[in-house]
């Protein structure tokens, strides 16, 4: 009897957890309707078309003619329908010669990197502040757990791509330097906090665009 009742209650916990599966197979975004913290609404399924599941974008090369000299194309829920609410995506890195994806951070996914042209520098940091950095080339493989700051560089002398896919269907994104420097975030308090000096602020918030 002792032995009976454990089994007993994983049974009981799988089919608990199977009657609380999806339903549904897929909830392809209705744009019809504003996104929310879950996500899209579904579309209904008498209006769903294959071409929901379909996105050509990451096929075109991406225009690096910016201050960062790199591009991101997304497939998220806003460009994909069909990802939505499946947790997962994918995006497109394209890097110019001394191109940089800043210090970044995706508050709602982990990442995984695939380089497949060029030569690629990538890291991140802990929470305990230890650094984890790689060159990366063809074929290699990186991976960027959860809301830590990372960032990917083209340390070669040509033209380099990857591929990002993420375990969400909107990771989210905020890029550190533009979190302090393109915005209205008073010099002061940027520097109080950064510990730079008055003309390093403002010298960066006009590269950036920001005020304060």
């Amino acid at each position: 009897m002792k032995m009976i009742l454990p089994f007993f209650f994983v049974l009981s916990s799988l089919l608990v957890s199977y009657s609380h599966a999806s339903v549904v197979d897929f909830c392809v975004a209705d744009f019809s309707v504003p996104d929310g913290p879950g996500g899209y609404a579904c579309k209904k399924p008498a209006t769903v078309t294959v071409d929901d599941f379909v996105f050509a974008g990451l096929s075109a090369t991406g225009n690096t003619s910016n201050i960062i000299k790199a591009a991101v194309t997304p497939a998220f829920a806003a460009q994909l329908a069909g990802v939505n609410g499946l947790g997962i995506s994918i995006a497109r890195l394209d890097l110019a010669p001394g191109g940089v994806i800043p210090f970044h951070t995706h508050p709602g996914a982990s990442e995984i990197l695939v380089v497949t042209q060029g030569k690629i520098c990538a890291g991140f940091v802990s929470s305990a502040n230890n650094v984890y950095l790689k060159t990366l080339y063809k074929g290699n493989i990186m991976v960027f757990p959860q809301g830590l700051l990372h960032f990917q560089i083209n340390s070669g002398d040509n033209p380099a791509i990857a591929y990002v896919s993420f375990s969400s269907s909107n990771p989210g994104l905020q890029i550190l330097d533009f979190a302090l420097f393109a915005n209205d975030l008073p010099s002061e308090l940027v520097e109080a906090t950064t510990f730079l000096d008055d003309s390093q602020v403002r010298k960066l918030k006009k590269v950036l665009g920001g005020t304060g």
